[in-house]
């Protein structure tokens, strides 16, 4: 019995095509991963096909609408999209510029067209922020027909972002999280009361190993060796150094790790000291504000011992 129903299991199922639509079909992917940040995109490729039996029947229009209409930059692009053998993508020109208009991005097809990917590129607005946004493809075909394809809602990050700013002992040192800025000390001491955290580079220091650190203004001096402070620059912020966490926004390299806003409100820093010492490439620290109005994660995308530099990049979550 056992075998008859292995035979009976295993037995081959017949194989029939699959029968072809006869209407105008859609269908949409997203392109990107990780959190949607204010300023950055989220972006799709939008299929459409007429019937294949519909001799004559083309393409007429592609659109997408957004909930939230998109900042500077959203577009609708008028290239259809197909991959070669190779693995490499090839555009094909199929219609005119994408127009915006409020919500609404639309390519009007001018070729003869029976099917086509396009990419969406949506730009993240302020408005956005803290909210979710979804959205409505449609495609259009001579023949009257219309084919529709939603996606979302997506949240966007309450969260904000910077990369690569350029921090230098002894110069461009001090670094606001209020500000998400970079500050020399002139600049410290006409904004005080902005400045969070103080960059510094010592080779030469016997106790410990020093190198790149990012300090606190109100650490032990022993941690700000030959660092006279701006007057007012006197806060204590609190800094947890952290490895192997190379968050791809602020990496922008091939990792897969995303900081989210769910990251900020999690971590607890109420126990971390003020100070950060021996930092290297890659390396990051949480850091929480003396008032407690910001989190941030603080990236070093690269170090200079030679120069005495750093460059940073940073999430950060406002309460």
């Amino acid at each position: 019995m056992l075998l008859l129903l292995f035979m009976i299991a295993c037995k081959k199922e017949e194989y029939a095509l699959p029968t072809a639509q006869t209407v105008l079909q859609n269908d949409v992917i997203k392109r990107t991963l990780g959190p949607n940040i204010v300023g950055q995109s989220i972006e799709f490729a939008y299929a459409m096909a007429v019937a294949p039996d519909g001799k004559g029947i083309k393409l007429v229009t592609s659109e997408v609408e957004a909930s939230i209409a998109g900042a500077t930059g959203t577009f609708l692009q008028n290239n259809s999209f197909f991959t070669k053998s190779n693995g490499a993508d090839s555009a094909v020109l199929v219609g005119s510029p994408s127009v915006t208009a409020g919500t609404k991005t639309t390519v009007t097809f001018t070729r003869d067209t029976m099917a086509a990917t396009l990419r969406y590129t949506y730009v993240i607005p302020e408005e956005a922020r803290g909210k979710t946004v979804s959205f409505t493809f449609t495609a259009k075909s001579s023949n009257g027909e219309v084919a529709t394809y939603k996606m979302g809602p997506y949240t966007i990050a309450k969260m904000d972002m910077v990369r690569n700013l350029t921090v230098s002992d002894g110069n461009v040192m001090y670094i606001s999280i209020a500000d998400m800025a970079v500050y020399n000390a002139t600049a410290a001491a006409a904004n005080p009361s902005k400045i969070d955290l103080v960059y510094l580079y010592r080779n030469n220091v016997t106790t410990s190993v020093f190198n790149h650190s990012i300090v606190s203004p109100a650490a032990n001096p022993i941690y700000l060796p030959g660092v006279t402070l701006p007057a007012g620059v006197n806060k204590s912020t609190a800094i947890l150094k952290t490895f192997n966490l190379q968050d791809f926004n602020l990496a922008q390299l091939q990792y897969g790790i995303f900081i989210d806003d769910v990251d900020f409100e999690k971590i607890d820093l109420s126990n971390a000291p003020n100070f950060a010492i021996n930092l290297v490439k890659e390396a990051g620290a949480w850091v929480e504000t003396a008032d407690k109005k910001y989190k941030a994660y603080i990236f070093l995308n690269n170090v200079d011992n030679t120069a005495r530099t750093a460059v940073i990049s940073m999430k950060r979550y406002s309460f």
